[in-house]
Order: C-alpha cells, then sequence, then structure tokens
C-alpha cells in the first residue's frame, strides 16, 4: 500500500508538473502579442532618427494650413482698414494668445493625448466613451470582447460623479443618439472643411503664381484663373493613390522652407519697422483691443480666428505620425516660426497701416520677393493637405461605427498602419472641390480668397473677402466647440481628472470659442452658410445609414430562429445534407440568423457543414490576427454547425491578400482539435485516462482521470460546452496537445477529415440581399430616406461579397423585404 501511495504521488506530481507546462505555452503568445501591441507606438520614436524624420513628414501633411495663415489674417481682421495702430497690437495679441491656448496648450498637449492608440479625432474620443459605458446604439457587446489586448476600460467607483454621468447616458437611448449626433456634427464639419480648403486654398495660389500681388491685370479672366486651379485640383487628388509617406516627402521640404522664410522676414521685419510690438505678448492688449474697438473688435475675430485654422486637422491627422513627432514639430519649429512671422508683418503695419490689404508680400525685403513668392504658391496648394488626409481617416472610424456605407480603403504604407488612402472618397472630395472652385467664378469670388484681391479689377470690394474665409472659419469653430463636449466627457469619464482641472479646461475652451463662434454666425449670410449645407447633408446620410443598420440589427435579434427548434430538426435539419460547406453571414453574433431558416425552408437541401459568420466592429483601434477570432459549436457534433465571429477594430482593413475564407477554415479545424484536446473523456476504461502529447522530441507523459480535467480546465482559463462557450484559437504550432489514448482521437480525426473533404467539395457563401422598405403609414421624410436615400447609398457602395473578396460562382444571396 505505501509503494501505491508513494506511485500515486509520483504520477500527481507529473500531472501538475504537465498541466503547469501546456498552460504557459498556451498563454505565452499572448503575452508577446500583448507587449507588442503595448509598445506599437513607442516602437515608432525608440530612435532619435526616426522621430526627426517622421517630424519633418509631418510639416507636409499636418501643419500646411496651419503654416498658411499668415497670408491672410491682419487682412481679413481689418477688413476696412486700419484706423489706430494700437489695434495691430491688439490684434497681434489675440493672435498670439489664440495660438498659444488652442493649437499649442489644448490640441498638441491635451487633445491629441486623447488619442485611441494613435487614431485621432472626435470618433475617436465617441470609441474610448463606448468602450468605457455601454453607449452604442448597436447593443451588440460581449464579455468577450472585454478580454481583448486592445480593450483598454476603466471601471467607475460606484456613486461617484463620474458613474452617475454614465449611468444617466446609459439610462435612455435618446441621450446615446445625441451623444452620436454631436459626434457627427463635428465629423461632418471636417469632411466639409476638407473640400472647402484646397478649393479656396488652389485658386488663390493660382491667383498669386499667374498675375502676382503687386500687379493689376485686368486682362486676366477668371476663366482662366477656373481652369488652371482645376487642374491643380486633378494633380493634387491625383497624387494621393501613392501614399503620405510619398507626398509628405514632396510636400514637407516646401512647407519648411516656407515657414523658415516667414520666421526670417518676420524677425527682420521686427528688427526694421518696430520692436515694440513684442509688448503684444502682454494679455492686458486684449482687453484694451476690446474696450477701444467695441462690436467692431468682436466682428473681427472672425478674422483672428484664420490663424488657427488647420488646427482641427491636425487632432485628425494623428493617425499619420506619432504623437511624439507632431509636439516636437509644433513646438520647436511650426509655433516659433508662425509668433514670428504675425510680430513682422504687426510691426510693418504699426508704420505702414494703409498697406494693410497686402500686408504679407508688401513686407517681404525686395531681395528676397520672388523666392518667397514662389515657396508662397506651392504652400498654399500644399495647405489643403491636412484635411484631405484627415478626411481619409475620419470615412473609416465612421464606417467601422456603422454610420457611413462602405468604401474601399487601402493601406499605403507598410511601416505604418495608420497611413490610409480612399479612392471613392478621394474622388468625391476632389468632384467637391471642382464644384465649389466654379461657384466662386459665377460669383466672382475668387479673388478674395486668402486676402488675394488686387488681381483683378473687377472683383468685388475689400469689405467682402471675409465671407470666402468664413466658410472654412464657420466649420472650424463648430469642430472645435465639439471636440471640447466630447473632452469634457472624456475627461470625466475615462481619464477621470480632478473636477477643477475640468472646470479650468471647461471655462477657457468655451470662452475662446464661444467668443470665435458667435463672430462668425454673423458673417454665416456672406458665404458661411456653405459648410453648414455641405455638412448637413453629410449628416443626413450618415444618421440614414446608422438608424436603418440599427433597425436591420433589431430585426435580425427578433427573428432569429430558436435553438429548440434547430435542435428538433435532428442533425439532419429535416433535408438533405449535401457534400461541401455554406458560409451564412449575418449580423448576429449569437444564435441562428433568420436567413437560415428561410434558406432551409425554401431548399430541399443544405451543405453538410454550415458556419455562421459574424462580422462585428468593435469600439477599437485594431485586433490582433491571433484574437481576431472567435468560434463555437451549435448543436451537438453531429449537427456539423458552427459559428465563428470575426472582430475587427476601426483600424483594421479587409484587404484583397487577406484570404479571409483560408483563415476562417484556419480557425474552424484550430477550434476541432483544441475542443477535442479540452473536453471531458468519457467513463469507458479506454478513455478514462489521456496523455500529454509531445513533441517528437519529447518523452514526458501522464495519465489523467476525470477529475482531474477540472483542474486543467480551471489554470489555463478555457471551459467548453456543447452549445454556447467561445474558445480563443491563439494556439501556437508549438504548443503540446490533449490527446486521449496518447494520439488524436479517432473521432477529432474522423471531423478534421469530414470538414476537409467538405472544404474541396466546395464552399458558397449565403448572403442576405435585404430590400429595406418604409412602411405605407410611414412619414414623408422617413420614405425619402428609407426608399430613396438609403437604396441609392446601399446601391452604389461595397458588399460583403466584394470586401471578403468572395467570388461570384460562390456566391448565394438569399432576397428579403424588411420594413421599417
Amino acid at each position: 500500500m505505501a509503494e501505491k501511495g508513494e506511485g500515486e504521488e509520483t504520477i500527481e506530481g507529473r500531472k501538475v508538473r504537465a498541466m503547469w507546462d501546456l498552460e504557459q505555452k498556451l498563454d505565452q503568445p499572448m503575452e508577446e502579442e500583448a507587449h507588442k501591441l503595448k509598445n506599437m507606438q513607442k516602437e515608432k520614436g525608440l530612435t532619435t532618427l526616426m522621430l526627426l524624420r517622421l517630424a519633418f513628414q509631418s510639416l507636409g501633411i499636418v501643419y500646411g494650413d496651419l503654416g498658411t495663415s499668415p497670408l491672410y489674417v491682419f487682412h481679413n481682421t481689418f477688413p476696412d482698414g486700419i484706423n489706430d495702430t494700437e489695434d495691430v497690437i491688439g490684434a497681434l495679441s489675440l493672435i498670439i494668445y489664440s495660438l498659444l491656448l488652442i493649437p499649442l496648450i489644448k490640441y498638441v498637449f491635451i487633445v491629441c493625448k486623447a488619442n485611441d492608440n494613435g487614431q485621432g479625432g472626435t470618433l475617436a474620443i465617441y470609441s474610448l466613451l463606448c468602450r468605457n459605458g455601454k453607449l452604442k446604439l448597436i447593443p451588440d457587446q460581449q464579455r468577450s470582447d472585454q478580454e481583448l489586448t486592445t480593450y483598454g476600460r476603466t471601471f467607475l467607483p460606484e456613486g461617484s460623479m463620474a458613474a452617475k454621468t454614465m449611468n444617466w447616458l446609459e439610462k435612455k437611448e435618446s441621450r446615446k443618439r445625441a451623444l452620436l449626433i454631436i459626434v457627427l456634427v463635428g465629423t461632418c464639419m471636417t469632411i466639409g472643411d476638407g473640400i472647402f480648403t484646397p478649393a479656396i486654398s488652389v485658386p488663390a495660389s493660382v491667383l498669386s503664381a499667374t498675375g502676382g500681388i503687386k500687379v493689376n491685370n485686368p486682362q486676366m479672366s477668371s476663366d482662366t484663373v477656373v481652369i488652371v486651379a482645376v487642374l491643380i485640383l486633378v494633380g493634387l487628388f491625383s497624387m494621393q493613390q501613392y501614399g503620405t509617406d510619398k507626398v509628405a516627402w514632396l510636400f514637407a521640404p516646401i512647407v519648411f522652407i516656407w515657414l523658415l522664410f516667414i520666421g526670417g522676414t518676420g524677425l527682420y521685419n521686427i528688427c526694421i519697422y518696430d520692436t515694440s510690438v513684442l509688448k503684444a505678448f502682454s494679455p492686458t492688449y486684449v482687453y484694451m483691443y476690446f474696450r477701444r474697438r467695441g462690436r467692431d473688435g468682436w466682428v473681427s475675430l472672425g478674422g483672428i480666428l484664420l490663424s488657427i485654422t488647420g488646427t482641427e486637422a491636425l487632432y485628425d491627422d494623428i493617425a499619420y505620425f506619432p504623437l511624439l513627432a507632431i509636439q516636437l514639430a509644433f513646438t520647436l519649429f511650426v509655433f516659433p516660426c508662425l509668433l514670428l512671422a504675425y510680430c513682422g508683418q504687426a510691426a510693418y503695419l504699426v508704420k505702414n497701416k494703409d498697406n494693410y490689404a497686402n500686408a504679407f508680400y508688401e513686407s517681404i525685403p525686395d531681395s528676397i520677393y520672388w523666392p518667397m513668392f514662389i515657396v508662397a504658391t506651392g504652400a498654399a496648394v500644399v495647405g489643403s493637405q491636412a484635411t484631405i488626409s484627415g478626411t481619409y481617416s475620419i470615412i473609416k472610424q465612421a464606417m467601422a461605427h456603422g454610420c457611413f456605407p462602405p468604401v474601399k480603403v487601402v493601406h499605403t504604407s507598410k511601416k505604418f498602419l495608420g497611413q490610409i488612402y480612399s479612392p471613392d472618397i478621394n474622388w468625391i472630395l476632389m468632384v467637391g472641390c471642382i464644384a465649389v472652385t466654379a461657384r466662386f467664378k459665377n460669383q466672382n469670388q475668387i479673388g478674395n480668397a486668402y486676402g488675394m484681391m488686387l488681381i483683378l479689377n473687377h472683383i468685388k470690394p475689400l469689405t467682402d473677402c471675409l465671407g470666402i474665409m468664413m466658410k472654412i472659419g464657420t466649420a472650424v469653430a463648430v469642430v472645435m466647440l465639439v471636440t471640447t463636449v466630447l473632452m469634457v466627457l472624456l475627461m470625466l469619464l475615462v481619464w477621470r481628472c480632478n473636477w477643477f482641472l475640468i472646470l479650468v479646461f471647461t471655462v477657457l475652451s468655451l470662452m475662446v470659442e464661444g467668443a470665435y463662434f458667435s463672430a462668425v454666425l454673423l458673417k454665416v449670410n456672406q458665404g458661411g452658410w456653405l459648410p453648414l449645407v455641405i455638412a448637413a447633408v453629410l449628416l443626413v446620410v450618415m444618421l440614414v445609414w446608422n438608424y436603418v443598420k440599427i433597425k436591420r440589427y433589431e430585426f435580425q435579434v427578433h427573428s432569429k430562429v430558436s435553438m429548440s427548434w434547430i435542435i428538433g430538426l435532428g442533425p439532419s435539419l429535416g433535408l438533405v445534407r449535401v457534400p461541401g460547406i455554406g458560409i451564412v453571414y449575418s449580423e448576429l453574433a449569437s444564435g441562428v440568423p433568420h436567413i437560415f431558416s428561410h434558406v432551409i425552408t425554401n431548399l430541399p437541401a443544405i451543405h453538410s457543414v454550415v458556419v455562421f459568420v459574424c462580422v462585428k466592429y468593435l469600439p477599437v483601434y485594431t485586433i490582433p490576427e491571433e484574437e481576431r477570432f472567435l468560434v463555437k459549436r451549435i448543436g451537438s457534433k453531429t449537427f456539423r454547425m458552427f459559428r465563428c465571429v470575426a472582430r475587427y477594430g476601426y483600424k483594421d482593413l479587409q484587404k484583397k491578400d487577406d484570404d479571409f475564407e483560408n483563415k476562417l477554415f484556419n480557425n474552424l479545424f484550430s477550434f476541432v482539435q483544441m475542443e477535442r484536446m479540452m473536453e471531458p473523456v468519457s467513463n469507458s476504461s479506454n478513455s478514462s485516462s489521456a496523455s500529454i502529447c509531445s513533441q517528437p522530441h519529447q518523452s514526458r507523459e501522464v495519465l489523467i482521470n476525470n477529475n482531474d480535467m477540472d483542474m486543467f480546465s480551471s489554470m489555463v482559463d478555457y471551459t467548453v460546452s456543447t452549445l454556447d462557450t467561445i474558445i480563443p484559437l491563439d494556439i501556437p504550432s508549438n504548443a503540446a496537445s490533449y490527446c486521449p489514448d496518447r494520439a488524436v482521437g479517432e473521432e477529432e480525426t474522423n471531423e478534421l477529415e469530414f470538414l476537409k473533404s467538405g472544404r474541396d467539395s466546395g464552399v458558397v457563401h449565403i448572403q442576405g440581399n435585404t430590400v429595406v422598405k418604409a412602411r405605407r403609414n410611414s412619414s414623408l421624410p422617413k420614405k425619402i430616406a428609407i426608399n430613396y436615400v438609403y437604396a441609392f447609398l446601399k446601391k452604389i457602395c461595397r458588399g460583403n461579397n466584394v470586401i471578403f473578396n468572395v467570388p461570384h460562382e460562390s456566391l448565394l444571396n438569399v432576397g428579403q423585404v424588411f420594413y421599417v
């Protein structure tokens, strides 16, 4: 008996050691992946040389718009002339503190930190909020989603102000929808900015290049300017397909030289004309400016606002470059150059206040006038790149949140995953820019763009020049206000900042941006209404698409087939099971979709293997390949039915070369092997024990009985049930396998062979071709939105068969009509 007990202890010790080794092998890849993801952004800035390179490239993508503001700010601030030179000092003080508070402090050092692992924009903040609360309008969250390595979440203490605020938002759908609308308003305004900035900056540069600022050219017609501008726009947008990296290397030197020129010229003008302008760094001159000018000073804020246009695009473009590179570029180079440029112009205007209309070009020394002129022309074209690049990133995020129809998005860099390009959106932007440019011709406003209004003798008076810039100013002010509102929620619910810091941030932001917004509202009738109209159209498109998507999901949830009905049909499902694999696409992550019941009630046969696939987007920036697929079995093994959930973040792309089908089957095969490895063995004498089957060079074996399996399952944190358990499939090739009777079980081998045989027999992708229509008793706006707007969008957008590269000969569309 003693010898037997001693032998049992030896076997028990070997079993424990074997379980520990297997757990470590199964768990190790996840730890490595988590470590890699955690340090992804850090790896981009490991070397000083790489950081400097990216900071230099960011000049051409991020800071072109902000860097060209000195061309037109002072003229638009004083459209009727300068009455008192002290007003110049006051305006300069406003510019200095606007640059200090908004781009530098708020955006570069606060807002840009609210990025979702490198992804910026209002939708990135929305993703962070949704991840920390149940704020998504589509309730498809699962417990397994929170276990992702990229799913960071903050748990709020019960009874805290943050918890009460989150509970208040979660209680009613109307509050969730209001939050989404606020986010989409900022998103649509940013996209509208992407249309207007090229449409204004390019014609302005054409005017500058063809006529010269100092030369009147009455013979040159506006038709010529429009044609040349359109050609430049076509070239600018055609260039985008080569990727951010190549475009940045082309544009960055132009912006770099431009900033050096305006900074150096500003320093020269300060020394030559009037060094006393440096007293504008005292905030008292802001107060004196408003006290002296009154309402006119308030109205002039519309011109001051133009000094910070491009700041909103800075936040959207952080997806293309590391945050540290953007911070270094602005703090050490862009910000000082802009301050010198504005101070230099102010010094010139103090001594030459009658030259306010062309202060920038008039203040350039004659020796460098033409080089400066050429660089300014190029910089004006490059200035629109920030909004163009930001639009691609915004659209990709909107698609992932179910707020925009699927369009083609491609990666343009193998080194930096955030650098993307959308050909569909690119050409839509180009057409929009050309349309806006042509509209300038019709209103004879093109000469007013960016303050260059003296080239044509037949243009409107100088007092109209602010209207053209208010098209951009309106969008900028709205985007900044929306960002402030979302940042307050983020600081309270996610960052959990001290209430005093939140209060200071809110008061300062709303005080500055609210004043700017009120000023641009006065100029809505001078052109500021156009971006509002474009943003409204985009908002309708996004809301309609999101509304129908929610209704479709609710329809699938309510009409899904019960498991009892499926099981009651038996393993054959009441049909003939023919060789092959049927992949049924659905938006449901659990349950059997209605489309399947539609198939089996209308067809006499079904495939021998059925896989339900749900493609799901989560409010995270990316999901590692090892964690992308979740697989489970539906019914018993004789049913041969599986469910697979393919999870994506808003940064992930379904590329043509991804081979989605092959990855799906690899994970399915791994699931079968893993399931057999984990499940309890039967009570028969032959299967009451099992072994740990190692690699060929290993010889360690242990016996495990049924009771030991419970300990094994808890150690590796896996459980398996027949119907509803999801098993992660991050199993390395060199991991030990749990095999009954020291070999792969005959049942497992037969099932794997059956699956492979079914795949060889043919794979059919079954998708629902749902036609959505409004009910007959619906209101007229709803009928227009559903029957016309959504139907048109559905017709022109990409389908799942295109996204997942499904061959036409393997596609089966099942038609359904769904009334909303």
